[in-house]
């Protein structure tokens, strides 16, 4: 194997050293030094059968050659990759580039699939590590070797190479990746402006009520908990895709959570002051001062957890009185939690809750700007590096994109919430067991008998679809599940008028996501359509519209959208 190994070595030296001694160090070096491994048995994992990988040194050498012909003869490239899109890497001298790191990248990545790696984090792990070297390698990430940031810098003498200077050092000093520039948008101008109040506030959350934009209502009203990771108005953006807006179109009465960025004084805020001093708070506001004790109720994302927490939390002292549930890209059961899961282990949890935990009386809080740099980087070419090529070595300005901004504008978390949130979902996955202690009592997700309609989206690699199928396995009522395309949020933020994309429906569950998806029937456009159907049959009979908003015993605090939302980290 190790010569095997040197032979690898020697032809990543002679065409692509930086590649060569990143890739060599992962496989050789970085298996035995990585603390990921430490803990591994991995003497076996370098015994590649022979004739296997003679086979792949065969198709590696037929590519090289190919590719040495091409450039001899000097025939244009074309690349469907799109880092090398542009007619600029057509060239013999940059196309060929471009074509030895494709086919390097290629030939690493089969090479790691014929290891024999039989546990399955050690072989996700690894396979991270190399995929985050292949994509930060890439020739378009160099200023020297990417065609078309030099072209750029002819054409402008230079000033894009200030420009992009000038986005560095504004990203540096944030501490982010900004993939939309923060002059684009502003909170309360251009998005976020549904009108509305503050009903209700604590040092936890605001409570919105909005106004009606139809003339008579259904009578039970909607509480929306968004995800406390981020800011509330990914459901509110701009007219056209603000889901609240719709809702409010339909007939519906609006409340939405509006969780405020935590700062130092709440670095002592726990999961469980989570659930009771803000979710069940909000639904008791809403109650108040709707009139109405029946709700219907929605969370997205990590709202969707603490929502169901908080109605088994209910269940368990005598309170079901809900109407619905709705649960959108949401963990109930943590079997599958994606790309995300290779950076989750006992060490990596258990030194959070010793900094930030609580544990031996320290508390603190986990920056926002952490968490939205590790998201971007699961998706290092569509949601990193890209920026930035376009940002530093272009000096472009990223394009207005309302998804975007929202994606940069993070909030923190308290330490003790997120790292009781880490050990009991994605290390221990326990939520679903029925044993944990949550508000005073046992935290059964089962005793949850309302109608529930769960959506999970084809492409999200933050709640992958199967994970958020399995929430119809712990819930005990009647269950809709429907399966949008896209990801995490585009999938989730899909207006009607724009007719894109598609959805899927199978009214008969099985215990199998992928038998429930066979048999199931594609529909063009947005579901968004197909909940507010299921949402009109479970909110009552309609009414004239509420106007007021707001209670004698809540009075309006301030208009839509309130302090907490424009609060920075």
């Amino acid at each position: 194997m190790d010569n095997n190994l040197h032979a690898l070595h020697t032809y990543w030296s002679a065409q692509t050293p930086f590649v060569a001694s990143l890739c060599l160090q992962q496989l050789r070096l970085g298996v035995t030094q990585h603390e990921w491994f430490k803990d591994c048995d991995h003497s076996e994992w370098f015994n590649v059968p022979s004739d296997s990988l003679e086979q792949l040194q065969t198709e590696f050498n037929q590519g090289w050659m190919a590719l040495g012909q091409q450039m001899l003869s000097q025939q244009d490239f074309n690349f469907e990759d799109r880092r090398f899109s542009s007619e600029n890497w057509n060239s013999p001298i940059f196309g060929s580039l471009a074509a030895f790191y494709l086919l390097n990248s290629e030939f690493l990545l089969k090479l790691l699939d014929l290891l024999p790696i039989k546990e399955e984090k050690p072989k996700q792990r690894l396979r991270y590590l190399i995929e985050q070297t292949i994509a930060a390698s890439a020739p378009s990430n160099f200023l020297a070797s990417n065609p078309d940031a030099l072209k750029r810098a002819f054409e402008t003498q230079g000033t894009s190479l200030f420009s992009g200077f000038l986005h560095l050092a504004s990203d540096l000093q944030e501490g982010k990746l900004r993939q939309s520039d923060k002059g684009h948008f502003e909170v309360g101008t251009s998005l976020a402006i549904t009108p509305g109040s503050v009903v209700f506030e604590n040092e936890l959350f605001q409570l919105i009520q909005y106004k009606p934009l139809s003339k008579t209502q259904y009578k039970k009203p909607l509480l929306i908990v968004p995800p406390v990771i981020n800011k509330y108005y990914i459901l509110d953006l701009q007219p056209e895709n603000s889901l609240v807006r719709h809702l409010l179109e339909q007939g519906h009465q609006v409340f939405m959570i509006s969780w405020r960025n935590f700062g130092e004084a709440q670095a002592q805020v726990t999961w469980d002051q989570i659930v009771q001093d803000g979710v069940i708070s909000a639904l008791r506001a809403t109650r108040a001062i709707s009139g109405e004790r029946q709700l219907n109720t929605l969370g997205f994302c990590i709202g969707g957890t603490q929502l169901s927490c908080a109605l088994a939390v209910l269940a368990a002292r005598g309170d079901r009185d809900i109407a619905s549930l709705s649960l959108f890209a949401t963990f109930l059961d943590y079997l599958d939690t994606g790309p995300i899961s290779v950076l989750v282990d006992e060490k990596m949890v258990a030194e959070h809750e010793r900094t930030i935990g609580g544990h031996n009386g320290k508390h603190g809080l986990f920056r926002g700007e952490d968490m939205g740099n590790t998201f971007s980087l699961l998706r290092p070419n569509e949601l990193w590096w890209n920026y930035n090529v376009d940002k530093y070595l272009k000096g472009e300005k990223p394009r207005p994109f309302d998804l975007l901004f929202w994606n940069n504008d993070s909030t923190n978390m308290p330490g003790p919430m997120y790292c009781w949130y880490l050990r009991h979902t994605y290390l221990q996955n326990d939520l679903k067991s029925g044993d944990l202690d949550m508000c005073g009592v046992k935290l059964d997700l089962s005793t949850i008998d309302t109608p529930a309609y769960i959506l999970g989206t084809q492409d999200d690699h933050i709640v992958p679809w199967r994970s958020a199928y399995a929430s119809t396995a712990i819930l005990s009522g009647p269950k809709r599940f429907i399966l949008g395309s896209s990801g995490h949020i585009a999938g989730v933020i899909n207006p009607p008028a724009k007719q894109r994309r598609n959805y899927w429906v199978n009214e008969t569950l099985s215990k199998s996501p992928d038998t429930w998806f066979k048999a199931a029937k594609e529909h063009p456009g947005s579901w968004w359509t197909d909940w507010f159907a299921w949402l009109d049959t479970h909110s009552g009979e309609k009414r004239p519209a509420v106007t007021e908003m707001g209670s004698a015993e809540y009075p309006p605090i301030e208009a839509a959208p309130g302090r907490y939302v424009i609060e920075k980290a």
